[in-house]
């Protein structure tokens, strides 16, 4: 079994493909992770939003350690904004495209594998056997954002992951490479009043309603 899961930032995508996950014995993969890992490596070397070009962030792919995937520095606003600028960059998406199929090709563990991100369903893995695409209001979003860093003990205010959020909602819709929206096969899910609880439980309800299951 195959899941594609995309959606915005903090919606919401990220909590129920670890459920998935868990739920059907699949490999999972937070493809965000990858984006974040690269951002994190270029922001180490003296790179900013405002100096990065692509050339320069596609090459540093070959280099990247895969380790800073796991590391904790990656969930910082600071390099979510890179993620974001670089991931809007055609040369980066290529170079990370066939590393996320033959994740999915060839699952470390599981029957399968659930990856979630941007264009997971929509170009990633069109043929996924389901596809999610989880949104919520751009204000709920912040909210919920802004409670994640400061639970990790980072000082921020509404205001100004509201702003960040709705410039990256902005990159991530309107960039020309794979930009973010719903395959026209993906089940939508407004996550603005639901909980993980219900989020899951809808995804749970269309998967066991499928003729393959």
């Amino acid at each position: 079994m195959i899941i594609a899961v995309d959606g915005s930032a903090a919606s919401g995508k990220g909590t129920l493909a670890k459920r998935l996950a868990a739920r059907f014995n699949l490999s999972h993969l937070d493809t965000g992770s990858l984006y974040r890992a690269l951002a994190l490596d270029l922001l180490q070397s003296g790179q900013t939003t405002d100096t990065i070009d692509e050339k320069t962030a596609a090459s540093a792919i070959e280099g990247l350690d895969p380790a800073l995937a796991d590391a904790a520095d990656i969930r910082t606003d600071r390099v979510a904004g890179m993620a974001s600028v670089i991931a809007a960059m055609p040369l980066v998406r290529a170079g990370l495209v066939e590393l996320q199929r033959g994740f999915a090709m060839s699952p470390p563990h599981g029957e399968g594998a659930v990856l979630d991100g941007r264009d997971i369903g929509s170009v990633i893995l069109p043929d996924a056997d389901f596809k999610f695409f989880i949104d919520a209001d751009l204000e709920v979003r912040a909210a919920r954002r802004t409670r994640e860093l400061q639970a990790a003990g980072q000082s921020v205010m509404f205001r100004d992951v509201l702003e960040d959020m709705r410039d990256r909602d902005r990159r991530d819709r309107e960039r020309q490479s794979a930009p973010l929206k719903a395959a026209d096969d993906a089940l939508a899910i407004d996550s603005s009043e639901l909980d993980a609880d219900g989020v899951f439980d809808r995804a749970i309800d269309h998967i066991s309603s499928s003729p393959e299951q």
